[in-house]
């Protein structure tokens, strides 16, 4: 019996559905909030065009839902990771080799939503999940 609750590849899937999609929705509300100034002018700094700040809005919020709820869970995670690369190269790309003042990577938090994302991409929404982790994109 307890190996059958260890051994619970679904609810592993369900946690980290939740702690990647359910975390990155506050970082897309709270662009909601205060706009999206800041990311139009780095992209703009990187020489593309600043309507693709609303991409964010698609990765930090739709895309966060998608993979919470489970529905279209694989190309949602993939969008999240994309958003996160970008981040990387537009915001962080001088802390890729810097660690914090307590010895951490300085871009732990965006690896984790990066990494993250990726592994729902291989594993799938599991069948706690509103599409019941049936077919190839969930």
């Amino acid at each position: 019996m307890i190996d059958r609750i260890i051994q619970n590849n679904d609810l592993g899937k369900l946690l980290l559905r939740f702690s990647v999609g359910g975390l990155m929705l506050f970082h897309g509300i709270h662009k909601l909030e205060s706009g999206l100034g800041f990311i139009e002018k780095s992209l703009v700094d990187a020489g593309l065009p600043a309507f693709l700040s609303y991409g964010v809005l698609v990765g930090e919020i739709l895309a966060p839902l998608l993979v919470v709820l489970g529905i279209l869970s694989r190309p949602a995670a993939l969008l999240e990771a994309f958003v996160m690369v970008m981040a990387v190269y537009l915001v962080h790309a001088d802390e890729l080799f810097s660690l914090t003042q307590h010895g951490g990577h300085a871009l732990e938090l965006q690896f984790l939503y990066l990494f993250g994302s990726l592994a729902i991409v291989f594993l799938g929404s599991g069948k706690y999940s509103v599409s019941r982790g049936r077919g190839l994109w969930d």
